[in-house]
């Protein structure tokens, strides 16, 4: 079982454009959405901006630095889970990071495997309230093992339809306009229009059933919760 929270959407503020670009390829392949800044000021702009499930926040960043980002934001009131990474080392540095309120910390070089369980310990922690199975009529969503059902039966899904499906889920009966979607489940990067989304909502309506997902015209789609 794959213990993955795919559909996330996670902020890596890094200035080392290598490992920035390696942490954006392996939270990728888990499926998150991920959001790249090279400076500080940059991320300070994205992380008051946009909505992220988790920051991953270098301390040494040119504008300003990790910590100092780290105390603004929790002084706005953004509880969003920050793991701090810093090239540094020692109890100090540490405590520092850990005092300006981030949540976890973790010295470079770091193991992936170790970084990637710290984001899951993280995020499952901050999720722990909606960690639940997800479901609407007959359909079935587990977030954690990543894995739908419909009248019981398993349904293959893309990555991607599985983030669609689980944020429109976690939204049953609500209106979800396609920018909505858009947003939440790809990143800054994707330079394509709000088509994707009909794409991905065409092909999740195939699998569960034309009358799983409605579209509102003018207004986005919503999640039935009759049985279907």
């Amino acid at each position: 079982m794959r213990d993955t929270m795919t559909g996330m959407r996670i902020l890596v503020v890094e200035d080392d454009k290598r490992l920035a670009a390696a942490l954006r390829r392996g939270l990728e392949a888990e499926g998150f959405a991920v959001d790249v800044a090279a400076t500080g000021t940059d991320g300070h702009w994205m992380a008051t901006t946009t909505d992220h499930d988790l920051i991953l926040l270098d301390i040494m960043l040119p504008g300003i630095n990790g910590l100092r980002l780290c105390a603004d934001l929790r002084a706005r009131g953004i509880a969003t889970p920050i793991l701090m990474l810093t090239a540094k080392d020692g109890e100090l540095d540490e405590a520092e990071a850990l005092d300006t309120g981030a949540d976890d910390f973790l010295s470079k070089p770091f193991s992936y495997t170790v970084l990637l369980a710290r984001v899951r310990a993280l995020l499952r922690r901050s999720t722990s309230p909606t960690a639940t199975v997800l479901r609407s009529g007959n359909i079935e969503l587990d977030p954690v093992s990543r894995t739908c059902t419909r009248l019981g039966e398993p349904v293959s899904l893309t990555t991607k339809e599985l983030s669609v499906l689980e944020y429109l889920l976690r939204r049953a009966g609500e209106v979800v306009p396609k920018t909505d979607i858009l947003e939440h489940v790809w990143d800054f990067a994707y330079e394509g229009g709000p088509n994707v989304v009909e794409v991905h909502v065409s092909a999740l309506r195939r699998k569960l059933g034309d009358g799983s997902i409605e579209t509102i015209r003018g207004g986005g789609y919503r999640m039935l919760s009759r049985a279907q």
